[in-house]
Order: C-alpha cells, then sequence, then structure tokens
C-alpha cells in the first residue's frame, strides 16, 4: 500500500465544456447542445455563478410544449434545473463515487470556494479510479 494521497476531483474534472446563459433562447440553446454533442450544460449567469443545468431531458420537455403551440418558445431560464446539486472540487475520489453511486445524477457541476470551475461525470470518475489502483 501506497501513501500518496488519492486524488481530488478538481484534478480530473473537465474544465472546457458547454456553457449556457440564462436568457438564451431554448430552441438555440438545444440546437448548442446538439451540435456539441453533450447531454446537458451548466447554466451561468453574467458574473460565472452557476445558477442551473440543462440537461437533455429538460430539453425534451421544451420539445414536447413546442408540439402542443407549433413553435418553440421560452428561454434557458424556463426550462433548466436550478439549484442543481454539486461537488467541491476538493472531494476525493472515493467519496465521489459513493455520492454518484447514491444519485440518480450523471454528472455534477463542481465548485471551489463556491465558484463554478468545472463539471465531474461517472465516467471522469471511474476512469480515473482505474488509474488509481492499476
Amino acid at each position: 500500500m501506497t501513501d500518496t494521497p488519492i486524488a481530488r476531483i478538481g484534478d480530473i474534472m473537465k474544465t472546457d465544456l458547454v456553457t449556457l446563459a440564462p436568457a438564451t433562447e431554448i430552441v438555440r440553446a438545444v440546437a448548442i447542445l446538439l451540435d456539441a454533442g453533450v447531454s446537458g450544460a451548466c447554466v451561468l449567469n453574467g458574473e460565472g455563478e452557476l445558477v442551473g443545468v440543462l440537461s437533455k431531458r429538460d430539453c425534451l420537455k421544451a420539445a414536447l410544449s413546442a408540439s402542443y403551440y407549433r413553435q418553440w418558445g421560452g428561454t434557458v431560464a424556463d426550462y433548466m434545473s436550478a439549484d442543481p446539486q454539486t461537488l467541491d472540487a476538493d472531494l476525493d475520489l472515493v467519496s465521489a463515487c459513493e455520492v454518484m453511486i447514491t444519485s440518480a445524477y450523471r454528472r455534477f457541476p463542481v465548485l471551489r470556494h463556491g465558484r463554478f470551475v468545472g463539471q465531474i461525470s461517472r465516467t471522469d470518475l471511474l476512469q480515473a479510479l482505474s488509474r488509481e489502483w492499476r
């Protein structure tokens, strides 16, 4: 056994992310997610503060509404999940794994000192844990 400290999620999180603004028209946000090939995006206000998450599930709600009214309407703020569950960048991988196992969410925004700094997914965590104990 080694005395090497276990990695923190801040060491492995993704930082090059698609983000959206609350005022973005939902039809534009859907196009952004589809073009980028991602299943969701963190929503940041003008100061870069995390205010929500927009997932494909949220977008499906917008699409369903559009099918009723025969046109897209609304903004990201109208459909996003506000006040998302987050993880702290200093959380160790094992603790993050415990959170992921008990949560329905596949990815979490990551904060450092209350500021948005990235995102971690189940895949990121599994890859890191796999490397950790090879």
